[in-house]
C-alpha cells in the first residue's frame, strides 16, 4: 500500500478527518441527552445506558480530535498526556457504567420492574445506527485516504456502537410487541459486555498497545 506523507496528501481528507471527529462529539452530546431524558421518564435501564455510552463516548472522542490533530502535524508523533489521560478516564468511566448497569439490572429482575414503554429507545436505535454506520463508512474513506491506522481503528470501534445500538433496538421491539418486562435488563447486560471491552481496550491504548483494527487496509 502507498505510504502518504502530509506533503503530498490532499489538505481536503484531514479536514474530512478533523470534520468528522467533531461531528461524531456533537452527535454524541445530544443522542445522550436525549437517551437519559427518555430513559429516566421510561424508567428504561437500557436506554438510559445507552444515553450514559454517548457521554462516555463524547470523551473518547475528545480524545480522537487531539490525536487527529497530532498525527496532522506530525504522523509518527506519540500520545501526547492529554490523549492519555482521556483514554484512561474514557476507560474508568466505561467500567463505572458496566457496575452500575449491572446493579441496577439485577435489583431491577429481582423486584420486576418494567419501563413505562421502550418506544423511544426503538426510535433512538434506528436513527443511530444510521448514523453510527455513516460515520464507518467516513472514517475508513479517509482513514485509507491517509493511510491512518489510528484512524482506521477508530472507523472499527465505532463499530462497537452499531453492537450497542442493535442491543437498544432489539430490547425495545421485544418489549413493545411482547410486554416482556426482563427484555430491559437483558439488553443492559448485553451492553455491560461491551462497556467492559471498550473499557478494557481504552487502557491498552492508553499503554500503547494498539486493538486490533481488523480492516484490511490496517495491514502493512
Amino acid at each position: 500500500m502507498t505510504t502518504f506523507t502530509q506533503k503530498n496528501t490532499p489538505v481536503i481528507y484531514w479536514q474530512y478527518a478533523l470534520w468528522l471527529a467533531i461531528f461524531t462529539i456533537l452527535y454524541n452530546i445530544a443522542e445522550g441527552l436525549v437517551s437519559i431524558f427518555f430513559g429516566i421518564s421510561d424508567e428504561a435501564l437500557t436506554l438510559f445506558g445507552f444515553g450514559v455510552d454517548s457521554f462516555i463516548e463524547v470523551m473518547s472522542g475528545i480524545g480522537i480530535l487531539a490525536m487527529v490533530l497530532r498525527i496532522r502535524q506530525n504522523p509518527d508523533a506519540p500520545r501526547t498526556q492529554f490523549e492519555v489521560t482521556a483514554l484512561r478516564v474514557t476507560g474508568t468511566a466505561f467500567y463505572l457504567l458496566a457496575a452500575g448497569l449491572g446493579a441496577t439490572a439485577v435489583y431491577n429482575l429481582f423486584s420486576g420492574h418494567k419501563p413505562e414503554t421502550t418506544l423511544p429507545g426503538l426510535i433512538i436505535s434506528i436513527i443511530s445506527i444510521g448514523m453510527m454506520w455513516l460515520l464507518v463508512a467516513g472514517k475508513r474513506k479517509v482513514g485509507r485516504a491517509l493511510n491512518s491506522l489510528p484512524i482506521l481503528a477508530d472507523a472499527n470501534c465505532t463499530l462497537v456502537c452499531i453492537y450497542m445500538s442493535v442491543i437498544l433496538l432489539a430490547s425495545s421491539l421485544i418489549y413493545e410487541l411482547t410486554g416482556f418486562g426482563f427484555v430491559d435488563s437483558i439488553g443492559a447486560l448485553g451492553l455491560i459486555y461491551f462497556s467492559v471491552r471498550e473499557g478494557r481496550e481504552s487502557f491498552e491504548k492508553a499503554r500503547g498497545i494498539e486493538c486490533s483494527c481488523g480492516d484490511e487496509d490496517c495491514k502493512d
